[in-house]
This record gives C-alpha cells, sequence and structure tokens, in this order.
C-alpha cells in the first residue's frame, strides 16, 4: 500500500494542494494532526482532506479551537490564530475535529501528533527523549509530526538513539531497528526550507522518502494579512521558522 503522510497542515491550503498535486498516486492519506490553527482557511484544508481517503488523529492546534487545551499554553500569536479559528469553524468542520482520535495504530506503525508517550503535547527533538519513547508503542515505526521539522529516531542497542536527517527525494529502506520519523510539516516548516514537506511510504516494500515542494507562498501570506492573523506568522514562511 502507498500512504502519503502528511502533518501540521496548519490551514495552508495553497501548501497542501501542492503536496496532494506534487505526490501523484497514493492509496490513504495519514495525517498526524494539526490541520487548522496559524493558516487561513481552515475549513478548506478539513474540506479538501476530507474529499480522499484518510486516516487523521489530532494535534495540540486541533485540541485547542475545541477549548480541549488551556490557550495559555501557547505564545500570543499561536493564541490569536487559535481564537480566529475558532470564530471560522463551520458545525461540518467542527464535527470533523471532535471525532479525531489520539493515536492509531495501522499495521506495523503507530500515528501519533507529538509522541507515543504524550501524543497531544510532547516535541520530540533530542535523542534523549526519541529514546524514552520507543516503550511506548509496540510496532515498528512510529510517525510523528508536531515539531515541524523532518527527522528519524532510531533505536538502538543499550541506551542509544541515532538522531538522521533525511535526504530529500531518497528512497529508504525500512531495517530490523525500530523507528521514530517526523516527515515535517505541510503549511509551516521549521528547518529552514519553507517548502512544504511530507512523506511517502510503501507498506509492502517496507520503504519510505522523504519530499520536499514549493508552493505559492505569498497567496496563503496574502490571506493571511486579510483577515488580520499575527505578522510573525505570516513572515515566518518565507524563512521556513
Amino acid at each position: 500500500m502507498r500512504v502519503l503522510v502528511i502533518s501540521d497542515v496548519h490551514a495552508n491550503l495553497a501548501a497542501l494542494e501542492a503536496v496532494l498535486a506534487d505526490a501523484g498516486h497514493w492509496d490513504v492519506i495519514w495525517s498526524l494532526g494539526d490541520i487548522v490553527g496559524y493558516g487561513p482557511e481552515p475549513n478548506e484544508c478539513i474540506a479538501r482532506l476530507s474529499a480522499e481517503k484518510h486516516l487523521a488523529i489530532a494535534g495540540n492546534h486541533d485540541w485547542a479551537v475545541l477549548g480541549k487545551l488551556e490557550l495559555e499554553d501557547f505564545n500570543h500569536d499561536a493564541r490569536r490564530a487559535i481564537l480566529w479559528t475558532r470564530e471560522q469553524l463551520n458545525p461540518l468542520s467542527l464535527a470533523y475535529l471532535q471525532a479525531l482520535s489520539e493515536v492509531l495504530v495501522e499495521g506495523d506503525f503507530t500515528l501519533a501528533h507529538g509522541s507515543p508517550r504524550s501524543p497531544i503535547w510532547e516535541y520530540l527533538l533530542s535523542p534523549g527523549a526519541a529514546k524514552a519513547n520507543f516503550d511506548y508503542f509496540q510496532t515498528s515505526v512510529c510517525l510523528v509530526g508536531h515539531t515541524h521539522i523532518p527527522v528519524r529516531f532510531r533505536d538502538l542497542p543499550g541506551n542509544l538513539c541515532q538522531v538522521i536527517l533525511p535526504q530529500e527525494g531518497e528512497t529508504i529502506p525500512l531495517g530490523q531497528e525500530r523507528e521514530i520519523i517526523n516527515p515535517g510539516s505541510v503549511g509551516q516548516p521549521r528547518d529552514g526550507d519553507p517548502r512544504a514537506a511530507y512523506l511517502l511510504l510503501d507498506t509492502e516494500q517496507r520503504t519510505f522518502e522523504h519530499r520536499r515542494v514549493g508552493y505559492d507562498i505569498a497567496e496563503t501570506q496574502r490571506k493571511m494579512r486579510a483577515v488580520e492573523l499575527p505578522k510573525r506568522l505570516i513572515l515566518r514562511l518565507e524563512v521556513g521558522w
């Protein structure tokens, strides 16, 4: 099965459409959370994803717009975007977000937004944090998002965890070691590359490929300015941070 793995769309429809066009054929989409927040088109992104065969889990921004998280846990710009998003969501979008699970297991793959240990909030940014999380899922691979940074963590014997920065376009076989893999963000990359990031996974061949694709950043920024979303959120899109 060919799987398109996406995360952190953040209401950026132009970036989502670019990924869908670039990915070619897939059998199903796995969305790792935060389809809303930050960006200007939350209803449109939910509707676009809903039009495809897909599975999705919740992220912290998805929960925040539903009132499941305290806004004090977010920075000022994120809070403003969350409050604006709450006012925009239509009943279909609200129902979609309400129905999202925290974690899903599909065959040999666990799907979590932040981490298997703390699916909604934990950021896996260090090998130590990643190593501890291998005890919290049973499959050979866990797919996570949340950090907006493409990365792989490989579980090694002893108290070791290997950090691997993926090479764009390289087909990588899944080996014997267990892994935690982050595809990066579709709608707000934070690794210094403003292009949308995603992952293509072949569950039968047990291979995966990290990909990047450019999109019309200026158009998304124009829409954000039109609804007066925070300036910092607008500017960061063009620098990938």
